[in-house]
């Protein structure tokens, strides 16, 4: 019996996953130019060929991830605006980039580590560049919770409340099994949510 139009769907997303996660690994521990179709295709399970179906070559993988990523800063942005309150916009805010750090710490660290490629890296920079254009975005928006809350020098607070949620997510990225996270998650809350 001949698959239907679903099923289909549903086996080229679980081999689109499987490339992605491999990748990712791959990335990780070896590093992006390290790192060949090949690999990528043995890694996932797969024949090079029909990687090539789903991608036409490395650099599309990396910025579909890399537009992944930014798909899901933003989904936890968009919760955060459609909170009422500003003390429990931050709350979310805080809430999602902690609780996505500490599933993928791994993660975290390729994405840091792709922000802070050198310039003269013309194929890396580009994806750069998208990641850090997005957080000054989302930095904006935290400046307008911020205002909202009535702080004085609402644009010091933010740039504040960013560096205190950053570093707590790269000491978790980095120590994700010695480091307080539930302790800091409440201490980070009490200070910028109350």
């Amino acid at each position: 019996m001949p698959r239907t139009t679903e099923e289909n769907e549903r086996i080229r997303q679980l081999s689109i996953e499987k490339i992605r996660i491999a990748a990712m690994q791959l990335f990780i521990n070896r590093g992006y130019y390290a790192t060949s179709i090949n690999d990528i295709a043995k890694q996932a399970g797969i024949s090079k060929g029909l990687l090539y179906n789903y991608y036409s070559g490395k650099e599309e993988l990396l910025s579909e991830m890399v537009n992944e990523r930014i798909n899901e800063v933003v989904e936890v942005m968009e919760g955060a605006k459609s909170i009422d309150t500003p003390s429990k916009q931050l709350e979310h805010i805080i809430n999602g980039a902690i609780d996505n750090i500490q599933q993928n710490p791994e993660v975290h660290r390729f994405y840091l580590h792709l922000q802070t490629q050198p310039a003269a890296d013309e194929e890396l920079i580009k994806y750069s560049k998208l990641l850090i254009e997005e957080n000054a975005r989302l930095f904006e928006l935290q400046c307008e919770i911020f205002e909202r809350k009535g702080v004085d020098n609402p644009r010091q607070r933010s740039l504040y409340f960013s560096s205190v949620l950053q570093g707590i997510m790269y000491m978790i990225s980095t120590y994700p099994q010695k480091f307080p996270i539930e302790e800091l998650k409440k201490q980070i809350i009490n200070e910028f949510c109350n």
